[in-house]
């Protein structure tokens, strides 16, 4: 199998902030093409997104009757003159994006590196790549990245900013993303509407590999229900999809699951049809829980997944 994702080089002695899954001259060609929602969002500034909130600019959409307290500069004077009746005009305003990252930091993310210690190949080096690059593109486009990052609970949570130096103060936090243990999404995500004060996008990156889906469905519907934006990426690494060749094997689980020693001719066709109904059930979850839903290959370049879902976010 081709190996797809870039090399770690270090960058320290041209560049000792630069994160080493920051690639700037691969992401130039990108910088124009952005991350846009399809759903009204809320922001702070006239932008290029539909926002949640209506106010005096923008488009005209439509007249609703005054009722007290409301805003007296939105009075339509003329249309007051001809009726008697006071009504406000209704614009759609555009505003700037406001997106968490959401990264899965449990021990199943390493599967595909080479030790527990040396994450190249991993379900983990290509979030750090993709997760980077994304965060990187949404800062030029003058729109806010924030980061939360879970395993039982929140680890790490960087509210969504639009700077440069949270860009850096991002990436040095997913360079040094250290995935270990089991993961309790539900209650991550949990945590995380607790904390955030405005609706906004939810981008999440995770293999999903939990006990159960149903408190996490639960939760994005909570998400869903506060009028956020859900995107999902389903990391899934080649190596799940179909055991290896040949007998005898012993796996280690990276999450405190054990040792299993196995004859594979044994439980080969059994592992991948239950495989591929996990996946199913991971599809059908939460894309009826609201959620744009992409299964990502973590052989595919995280470039040319990256370009290909900013033209489908476009469309």
């Amino acid at each position: 199998m081709s190996q797809a994702i870039p090399p770690i080089l270090n960058t320290s002695k041209t560049d000792p902030l630069r994160s080493r899954f920051f690639e700037p001259s691969k992401l130039s060609g990108l910088e124009k093409m952005q991350f846009t929602t399809s759903r009204r969002v809320e922001g702070s500034y006239s932008g290029r997104h539909i926002a949640k909130r209506r106010g005096g600019s923008g488009e005209f959409v439509d007249y609703r009757e005054y009722s007290p307290g409301d805003d007296l500069r939105r009075l339509d004077w003329k249309a007051m003159g001809r009726t008697g009746r006071s009504y406000l005009k209704l614009f759609q305003d555009e505003t700037d994006l406001r997106c968490t990252l959401l990264l899965d930091a449990s021990g199943s993310m390493l599967q595909g590196g080479r030790s527990v210690d040396d994450a190249r190949g991993s379900k983990l080096q290509w979030m750090q790549f993709f997760a980077t690059a994304l965060s990187h593109l949404i800062v030029v486009g003058r729109d806010a990245v924030g980061l939360c990052c879970v395993r039982n609970e929140i680890e790490e949570y960087l509210p969504p900013a639009a700077s440069m130096q949270h860009r850096s103060l991002l990436h040095r936090s997913i360079e040094n993303l250290r995935p270990e243990g089991e993961t309790n999404l539900a209650v991550g995500l949990d945590q995380l509407l607790v904390q955030s004060s405005r609706r906004g996008v939810l981008l999440v990156m995770s293999d999903f590999l939990v006990p159960s889906m149903e408190p996490v469905i639960s939760s994005f519907r909570k998400f869903r229900s506060r009028g956020w934006e859900i995107v999902v990426l389903h990391l899934v690494h080649p190596d799940e999809e179909k055991l290896p060749e040949g007998n005898a094997f012993r796996f280690v689980g990276f999450e405190g699951d054990g040792e299993v020693n196995c004859q594979l001719a044994e439980i080969r066709k059994a592992y991948q049809e239950q495989f591929q109904l996990h996946l199913k059930s991971v599809r059908t979850g939460l894309v009826s829980a609201g959620c744009d839903y992409y299964r990502i290959r973590t052989d595919e370049s995280y470039l040319d997944v990256l370009r290909s879902f900013l033209v489908t976010r476009s469309a």
